[in-house]
């Protein structure tokens, strides 16, 4: 199983630590659209890695499918052909009010912001006439002077990220890969992402194989007490942030959590984090996300994903882990049958 790890550093830093996760055994590397561009650091990983990069997620409603396109060329040719363009579409309150972005109908926005960038893209690598008409976006027009011709490394994935059965649909009809999002549970992606897998590609006519599946997972992992809890505590917060969004109440739903969503949403209202993360108890860390040693967070993420993943991508959030942890997780995970 191939190992993506979340790509954590300032601008300033990117170089050397993307020298360190590979360093560690990682296949490819990720950034989000978090307190730093998603882009940027990936052009400075290029050049200083051999190994796959992908945004994961670059938020794509407020930017034009032409942007997107220009920025996944680009980081195709500096990767030499190890890019992987993910896109997501953020909530409401955050597109309007975050970005000052228009908000409606994200499903379908999605599906076209995926169409429009690859007929963009093929029409730089085959020469055939830029013609995209939708019902939010519009490209007709790209004059050779703007037109950067053929990718000698050839055209980047183009993924999608959801989470909900519609967004799941969309991505498995028009996407090149669905990015699992990672406030998840093993429940929750058998009982809902994958009966919107199998409808969504049996709408397009497509097969399995034309769908590749990446799983994000929150890993909360160390060795002696104080590591382990340091880690958990990183990871109660973040799922207690993401089980606050409305958007994300049907994961808690499948496990009977459901009632702690709007418990949830009123505390971060008030901004009480710490009370939010002290809601997340021992079994939702271990539902949602994974907790343990690095081998047992690689046994945890195999029986959750190991059957269905063309590769994971590890997310260590609000805690230092260290290098050794790191590798471990990812020789486990490789060892892993």
């Amino acid at each position: 199983m191939k190992v993506d790890v979340h790509l954590d550093a300032r601008p300033g830093e990117v170089a050397a630590r993307a020298v360190e996760l590979v360093s560690c055994g990682a296949d490819g590397l990720f950034t989000f659209e978090g307190a730093h561009d998603a882009f940027l650091s990936l052009g400075t990983a290029a050049g200083a890695v051999r190994a796959d990069l992908m945004t994961n997620v670059a938020v794509a409603l407020p930017r034009s499918p032409l942007h997107l396109a220009h920025a996944a060329y680009d980081l195709q040719s500096l990767s030499r052909g190890r890019f992987r363009l993910g896109l997501g579409s953020q909530t409401r309150p955050h597109i309007e009010k975050r970005y000052g972005g228009t908000w409606s109908r994200p499903a379908a926005r999605m599906r076209e912001q995926v169409l429009a960038v690859k007929a963009i893209l093929r029409s730089w690598q085959t020469g055939e006439p830029l013609h995209f008409e939708g019902e939010f976006t519009r490209h007709t027009l790209m004059p050779p002077t703007f037109d950067p011709g053929p990718n000698p490394f050839g055209l980047p994935q183009v993924c999608l990220g959801a989470l909900g059965p519609v967004m799941t649909r969309v991505a498995a009809e028009v996407a090149d890969g669905l990015l699992v999002m990672p406030f998840n549970s093993a429940r929750h992606f058998q009982e809902r992402t994958r009966p919107a897998i199998e409808e969504g590609l049996a709408r397009a006519g497509r097969v399995a194989s034309e769908l590749s599946i990446y799983p994000q997972v929150v890993v909360a992992t160390g060795r002696t007490a104080a590591e382990l809890d340091a880690a958990a505590e990183g990871a109660r917060r973040l799922l207690a942030f993401y089980g606050s969004t409305p958007a994300y109440r049907p994961v808690l739903d499948v496990e009977g959590w459901g009632d702690l969503q709007p418990e949830l949403q009123a505390l971060a209202k008030r901004g009480e984090v710490a009370a939010m993360a002290e809601l997340i108890d021992a079994p939702m860390l271990r539902t949602l996300a994974v907790h343990g040693t690095p081998e047992d967070c690689a046994a945890a993420i195999t029986a959750r994903f190991g059957a269905y993943a063309d590769r994971i991508c590890c997310y260590f959030p609000g805690y230092e882990v260290s290098t050794a942890h790191v590798t471990d997780l990812i020789t486990a995970l490789k060892d892993r049958p």
